[in-house]
């Protein structure tokens, strides 16, 4: 399937969804049932079947409309796998793992294998698996070991024999189905396997650390035959390319995971500061409080959402289409997960004592939500896909990209003074200084420098994206099906917060990791802070204790009112 101009749901269907997915839950998934599920690491298999069935009929939303489906746009997928995360993160992951482990069968598949498979997932809500990761390989999927050896019958391949092992495979224990990738002569290949086969077995369940509530198992193959009509797209070798296809949509879901993890532990720690009197006033009067727990996340959050939005709207565009959008997927996932798991850590502190214990929530949100640094690729990995993408464009413009996309953001600010892009433009321009700067002293040999690269650019790339939101916001512009929790006003605010942050974080850590690489000397870090326009960034931090004074009062707005 071709991910060309995709339009989803309406803005009524798709309220209509999430409104049934929240109501599902609060029937189904009280605190009290999400806490035990969590003491017991018990897999809710007959909530999962019937959030993929008849009941609500989560599954029909990745399922094109002529399979059965409800065609849904990556844009929806992103809002109703939010509010799975703020539910409760296993229970989302086991909805997920359907949704990733028909990602083959989507983007791969033959016309035929697409029409069995996907309505039969449509009609009779069938559990899969996406069996990709190994022991010995994590995330790198090109280290394979698990072959799948042709079977012959006068002289044509009929069938296969699956060999190996995959390690932590979410709803491993209990899919009905399953894709598996292994080695074929022609190269990686993904096959349909059913949970019955012969020689398939799986593994007891992982005992973790958080997400309880998913099942995670090993999956182990011996000599398992399917015919070669599981062969996904009837040729051998294009696994890697179906995987790659699909990075940016698949990352995009976890983002929306973190983020609204995030905010779900945000939103236990705003009202209780709401209750809770410390010296004599109520913790949500306390700049000590909110500006240090509250404010900061809630702005990381929001500029994870602009990119996760923008991201998002791209891959329906069908900018999407042979991994285009994967970089972008990278830095979605990479502020919307690491921004999550801080807020959840913030929200831990926020409650003090009671954070601490397994009774609150927030104990609970935070083991679940670190999760999503780690799968679909750990942050890592999304630095160092983040660094060598925007390296290499820094290179095939010989330096100009990102100064040229600083010019376009000063335009932009001229005529939308008040959204930030300002200093966003100054974190584009200094980026440029320390990538030249790099290049000319040959400091990506050292990885930690790429990686540390790939984590300033996302920070860069989400203040502008976030500027560009609000301007969307005050012009009336913003997509339909966008979370509007915020007014517009609040929104630039936010904005504003942020692209300083980002700003300073490019001049200061990119200054640092340079400097530390012996890229500038001693009597030269005066001059390139110079060429980095550190006074000016220092500068662009005039007025942030305002807006995040305002910040604060837009977050605690319903509060007041």
């Amino acid at each position: 399937m071709e991910l060309t101009h995709v339009t989803g749901l309406d803005k009524d269907d798709l309220d209509m969804v999430i409104d049934a997915v929240r109501e599902y839950a609060e029937i189904n998934f009280p605190d009290e049932k999400l806490l035990q599920l969590d003491h017991d690491d018990e897999f809710p298999i007959d909530n999962i079947h019937e959030m993929c069935g008849d009941a609500l009929g989560v599954q029909l939303l990745f399922i094109p409309e002529e399979y059965d489906g409800m065609g849904a746009s990556t844009f929806d997928v992103y809002r109703v796998c939010e509010q799975l995360a703020r539910i409760d993160l296993g229970v989302a992951t086991g909805v997920f793992a359907t949704f990733l482990g028909s990602d083959p069968i989507v983007f791969g598949g033959t016309e035929e294998q697409q029409k069995h498979w996907l309505t039969r997932l449509a009609n009779e809500g069938l559990l899969m698996a996406y069996g990709a990761t190994e022991p010995g390989a994590g995330s790198d999927l090109g280290a394979l070991r698990t072959t799948a050896v042709p079977v012959e019958e006068d002289g044509k391949v009929v069938g296969y024999k699956i060999s190996g092992n995959k390690q932590w495979i979410s709803n491993g224990g209990y899919a009905d189905l399953y894709t598996i990738l292994a080695r074929t002569p022609g190269g990686p290949s993904w096959f349909v396997v059913d949970r019955d086969a012969e020689g398939f077995t799986k593994g007891k369940p992982e005992d973790k650390h958080g997400i309880r509530a998913s099942n995670t198992s090993a999956l182990a193959l011996q000599d398992v035959y399917v015919d070669a009509d599981r062969l996904l797209g009837g040729v051998e070798g294009q696994g890697l390319v179906q995987a790659q296809n699909v990075f940016g949509y698949t990352r995009v879901m976890v983002a929306s995971f973190g983020l609204g993890a995030g905010w779900a532990a945000l939103d236990r720690a705003i009202p209780y500061s709401t209750e809770r009197v410390q010296g004599g006033s109520l913790l949500m009067e306390k700049q000590g409080y909110t500006h240090k727990l509250i404010v900061p996340h809630a702005v990381r959050l929001e500029a994870a959402r602009a990119f996760i939005e923008y991201t998002s709207e791209g891959i329906d565009a069908g900018e999407g289409h042979g991994g285009a959008l994967n970089t972008e997927g990278a830095i979605a996932k990479y502020m919307a997960t690491e921004s999550g798991n801080a807020a959840a850590e913030a929200a831990i502190q926020a409650h003090g004592g009671y954070g601490y214990v397994k009774e609150f929530m927030v104990e609970k949100i935070k083991r679940d939500v670190r999760i999503t640094t780690i799968y679909e690729g750990t942050s890592e990995i999304m630095e160092m896909t983040i660094g060598r993408a925007r390296w290499q464009e820094h290179l095939k413009t010989r330096g100009a990209y990102y100064h040229d996309a600083a010019r376009q953001l000063e335009a932009e600010h001229a005529a939308n003074p008040n959204v930030g892009l300002d200093a966003a433009a100054l974190a584009y321009h200094a980026l440029a200084e320390l990538m030249e700067r790099a290049r000319q002293q040959r400091l990506t040999r050292n990885q930690h420098i790429l990686f540390r690269l790939g984590e300033i650019c996302a920070f860069a790339e989400c203040a502008a994206c976030l500027g560009r939101r609000a301007i969307r916001y005050a012009n009336g512009d913003l997509n339909p099906k966008a979370d509007k929790r915020f007014k517009p006003d609040e929104l630039a605010m936010i904005a504003r917060v942020f692209a300083r942050e980002a700003a300073l974080k490019v001049g200061l850590e990119g200054l640092r990791w340079i400097t530390g690489a012996a890229g500038v000397t001693g009597s030269d870090v005066e001059a390139f802070s110079a060429k980095l326009n550190m006074p000016a960034i220092y500068a662009a931090q005039s007025g942030l204790l305002d807006d995040m004074n305002a910040v604060a009062d837009a977050i605690y707005r319903d509060f007041r009112e």
